[in-house]
């Protein structure tokens, strides 16, 4: 049995890990696999006693694949967190915690989609352009497990603003989703400076006030 808690690699031989030094070990005997998706039961059974955590790289990205612990463990620790969910005073905490993230949530709306209107900044004659790029932004970048750069708390919301409103137009106004881009190291990059470049270019002919024929593709991607 294995005297502590473990970050392991899934191998091609089932039922068999791969520690950090390269070793490959069977699961513990009596041991059972808790999927991922239930944060406060995973965090419970790791607390709880040994544990391997598994893990799957993806590129530059880490994901977890689940917990291996002792069955009874966990099947233990899962009865308990049932029970305290089905209790009345749970029910109430939890209605309480939702009403507050949806207030949150509104706010943070509200404050994104006043970032992105101040980085857009367009001429008085393009204002209806400007709110109706704004809302489609917005919608699309601030739901909660979008996954967007709107979500992030690693950079101020006046540059999440602007990241999320070059996104858009990258994907709704360019040719990028359909290219065929080499699978060469930085390449990617590149596209997405030059496209961005491109997209700064039709932000400031708004913001100058120019004339926008029908052929503009903002235009059409807003459907106006």
């Amino acid at each position: 049995m294995p005297d502590e808690n473990r970050i392991v690699l899934a191998s091609l031989r089932p039922g068999v890990y791969r520690m950090a030094d390269g070793r490959q070990r069977p699961a513990p005997e009596g041991w059972a696999l808790l999927p991922p998706g239930d944060a406060t039961l995973t965090r419970r059974v790791k607390q709880g006693g040994t544990s391997w955590t598994i893990t799957e790289k993806k590129g530059r990205r880490t994901f977890s694949r689940g917990v291996l612990a002792d069955g009874g463990r966990i099947a233990q620790v899962k009865a308990e967190l049932q029970a305290q969910r089905a209790t009345p005073e749970y029910a109430k905490k939890l209605a309480a915690g939702r009403a507050r993230s949806a207030k949150k949530q509104v706010a943070y709306v509200e404050d994104f989609g006043a970032a992105v209107r101040a980085y857009l900044a367009f001429a008085s004659e393009h204002a209806a352009f400007e709110t109706k790029l704004a809302q489609a932004v917005t919608a699309h970048a601030t739901p909660v497990g979008s996954g967007t750069v709107a979500r992030t708390q690693r950079i101020p919301v006046e540059q999440r603003a602007q990241a999320a409103v070059i996104a858009w137009l990258r994907h709704q106004t360019t040719a990028y989703d359909h290219m065929a881009i080499a699978r060469v190291k930085g390449r990617r990059r590149e596209v997405r400076r030059a496209l961005a470049a491109q997209s700064n270019r039709l932000l400031d002919r708004y913001r100058r006030g120019e004339a926008v024929g029908e052929g503009c593709p903002l235009a059409k991607a807003l459907g106006v």
